[in-house]
């Protein structure tokens, strides 16, 4: 079309010019039809760059999208949308500022600056937590990004952080069960679960959802060492329980190896005072002084 609206425009022009010498008017209505055709059709012309694709809305009505690369002429009456194809991350609870441009030259005075933060929620205990997932999407049904939602970006960005709400609400911060689902213990399947809602909801948008992953993930700052104190203390009973239950097993089999060689015959009183002697050295945190008696 682009040699076609040039070699229409040389030859209106020409017309043109020529009725206008001449004084002869049936050329020149010809060539001003000619030249004004030839510049509207210019208006058809766009091109499309790698990783995009444009919307065509004609009079209302969606015609298509343009997907493959290069230039190319639709109606020129035609409205063509831009919409990005390229992969984009999102992180939750994050927020922009736009960018300070100067009113008289339009120069960017101030870039936009992006902060981080974190989402608050209750876990499925009821404990406050902070919690952040970052979200890796692509648009991959244009017509359904632009016509299903006002905006499909803030779409978005409204359903991660509510799908990642209504995720950490069912389930445990640090549960004490191995074998059970928790936020901190099983990240990789947390962000599996997300990225399914994830890709149900945001599926009438047109918008895929390529990975979802927790990137941070704490306590509330009012109950941050309340659970601190617990986490040690839950550490200091484990490792209690394993320590008792090894003495009880090195007693165990120290009477078991005095009574099978035959050192020493004992009575239950002595047996009972080996034990708990045994039991003393052996759970003790710090190193036992033994009393010897010397009458």
């Amino acid at each position: 079309m682009l040699p076609l609206m040039l070699i229409g425009l040389g030859v209106g022009i020409f017309l043109v010019i020529r009725a206008i010498t001449h004084q002869t008017w049936p050329p020149a209505v010809v060539g001003g039809s000619l030249t004004l055709f030839c510049m509207i059709g210019f208006f058809g012309l766009f091109i499309v760059n790698p990783n995009e694709s444009r919307v065509i809305v004609f009079f209302g009505v969606y015609r298509g999208t343009v997907r493959k690369v290069g230039f190319h002429w639709v109606n020129p009456f035609s409205v063509k949308r831009r919409v990005s194809l390229r992969v984009r991350t999102f992180e939750t609870g994050s927020s922009s500022t736009p960018d300070v441009k100067d009113p008289t030259t339009g120069k960017i005075i101030a870039a936009g600056t992006r902060s981080r933060g974190m989402i608050k929620v209750n876990d499925r205990d009821g404990n406050p937590i902070e919690i952040a997932a970052v979200v890796v999407w692509q648009v991959t049904d244009t017509a359904k990004a632009l016509f299903s939602v006002d905006s499909y970006q803030s779409f978005v960005e409204i359903q991660s952080e509510s799908a990642l709400r209504n995720l950490a609400s069912h389930y445990h911060y640090d549960s004490p069960d191995d074998d059970a689902v928790s936020l901190r213990g099983n990240t990789d399947l947390i962000g599996e679960r997300l990225r399914d809602e994830l890709h149900q909801r945001l599926a009438q948008a047109g918008v895929e959802v390529l990975e979802a992953r927790i990137s941070s993930l704490a306590y509330a700052p009012e109950i941050a060492a309340a659970m601190l104190r617990r986490q040690q203390a839950s550490a200091v009973i484990a490792a209690r329980t394993k320590i008792v239950e090894g003495a009880v097993s090195m007693v165990e089999m120290a009477l078991a190896r005095i009574q099978e060689r035959g050192v020493v015959e004992l009575a239950p009183q002595q047996k009972a005072q080996i034990v708990g002697n045994l039991l003393v050295i052996l759970c003790s945190d710090r190193d036992a002084q033994p009393v010897v008696p010397t009458s």
